[in-house]
Order: C-alpha cells, then sequence, then structure tokens
C-alpha cells in the first residue's frame, strides 16, 4: 500500500488458459509489485473435480496474493463487489499485520490481539477501505465459451462502479478485454473514476476461441506503471506551479 493507494488486477474468466505466458508467474510478479490478484471464475455449474480451470483460478489468485471465487453466471455482480471488498480488507490487514510484527515479533498478528483491541483495529481497517484511493484494472476473459456471459460481466461492472462511489476514497478503473481483435489483449477503457462507457466498449469487441490470461495480467501490469509515470508527472507539475 503505497501512498495511500490499493492496486488490485481482477481478472474474470470461465477457462484455462492456452496462449502465452503463465498467468501464475505473472500473477507473482504483480505482487512483487505491491499488486493484489483476485479471480472470479464464472462457470455455469461449479466445478467440483478440482478441474486444471479451478486450479488455475486458484493458483493465480494464491500467486497474486489476492483471492478467488468460482461463481454461477447469475452471482456474478454480488461476486464481483464481495471479492474487490474483501481484497481490499485483506490487504489493509495485511499491512496492519506487517506493523504488529516490526513492533511486537514475528509471531503477533490482528488475530493475536485480546478481543477489544481486536476489534479496535478492524475498526480502523474498515475505515481505511473507505478512505484509501483504489485502482482497479479490470480484464475479462472474451474467448469463445464467454460469449452468452458478456452481458452479466458488463452489468456487474456496472454495478461496481456505482457501489464504489460512495467511498471517500478515490476510484480509478481501466478495462481489458481478452483477446483482442488483432492482439491478445486489448484496452478498451483508460483509468477513469467511472466505468459509463463500459456498453460501448463491449460492443467492440468479439470472442474468439484462445484464452491468453498470462499475457492480459502482463499488459495490467503496464497499465498501472503507465498510472504510476502519469500520477509523478502531474505532481511534478504541479511542484513547478506553485509558489517560488
Amino acid at each position: 500500500m503505497k501512498n495511500g493507494t490499493l492496486k488490485q488486477i481482477l481478472l474474470i474468466t470461465d477457462g484455462c488458459s492456452n496462449q502465452g505466458e503463465d498467468p501464475v508467474a505473472m500473477a507473482a510478479l504483480a505482487k512483487e509489485q505491491g499488486i493484489t490478484v483476485n479471480v472470479i471464475g464464472v462457470l455455469d455449474r461449479f466445478d467440483t473435480e478440482g478441474g486444471r480451470g479451478l486450479q488455475e483460478v486458484e493458483g493465480i489468485a494464491s500467486a497474486g496474493g489476492g483471492i478467488s471465487q468460482i461463481v454461477q453466471t447469475r452471482q456474478l455482480a454480488e461476486t464481483v463487489q464481495m471479492v474487490t471488498k474483501q481484497a481490499m480488507t485483506q490487504t489493509i490487514k495485511g499491512v496492519i499485520d506487517q506493523k504488529l510484527n516490526d513492533i511486537l515479533g514475528e509471531s503477533e498478528t490482528v488475530e493475536d490481539l485480546p478481543p477489544e483491541k481486536r476489534g479496535r483495529v478492524m475498526e480502523v481497517v474498515d475505515e481505511l477501505g473507505e478512505t484509501v484511493d483504489l485502482d482497479v484494472c479490470i480484464l475479462v476473459d472474451t474467448s469463445a465459451s464467454m460469449k452468452n456471459k458478456l452481458p452479466t460481466v458488463r452489468e456487474a461492472l456496472t454495478d461496481l462502479s456505482m457501489s464504489l462511489a460512495s467511498r471517500t476514497g478515490a476510484n480509478q478503473f481501466c478495462l481489458y478485454l481478452f483477446p483482442g481483435k488483432r492482439k491478445s489483449t486489448q484496452k478498451v477503457i483508460t483509468w477513469t473514476p467511472h466505468l459509463e462507457n463500459i456498453e460501448q466498449a463491449f460492443s467492440k469487441i468479439g470472442s474468439h476461441g484462445v484464452t491468453p490470461t498470462g499475457p492480459a495480467i502482463k499488459e495490467a501490469l503496464k497499465s498501472f506503471n503507465e498510472l504510476a509515470k502519469t500520477n509523478w508527472l502531474d505532481q511534478d507539475e504541479a511542484y513547478d506551479d506553485g509558489p517560488r
């Protein structure tokens, strides 16, 4: 958590990656850069056999320090909001745990505190969840098997934008669909506080057979780097324009 900003990648997919870099390795790289990777697997029915798709969803989230959730299509809107907010709480709590470790020793976490103190710490976690800035890069699988699910995905992301609008902290989103028309990943919405143009964005792309999940995460990391450079330039200009 740097400069009061939480950074998340939200990956929505229903299948196994089959092109490009290893998505688990890309998720681990994201975690190293302070970016949490959360994964929502959208299935028509729950995968109870521990298949490759489920293993990959869980593996990406684990490597990325995030949350994974398998859902049926009709549950998507509620799940997108839940996963985003749970990941915020998990990240903030992890920072507080680290501070406790630094002060009290490696064995101390929030769970080790007396109930009263633990409750007060969680109140702080909840408050921070409302006040920190949040940057979310959304990656949506548009492979052929996702075609009939994309209208629900679009609605879920619109709901997410609206549900987070009440926070006092600033929200920023960007949206990539994968695969793109001519390349593995296509950015359809640049960094913005709102997702009003999401319907138009989804109409620009069709569904294809391949699932380049690794390259999509790689592009998301580039996008965060570009955002950081933009923020740095804005701060530098503000400093230059300030009083001498």
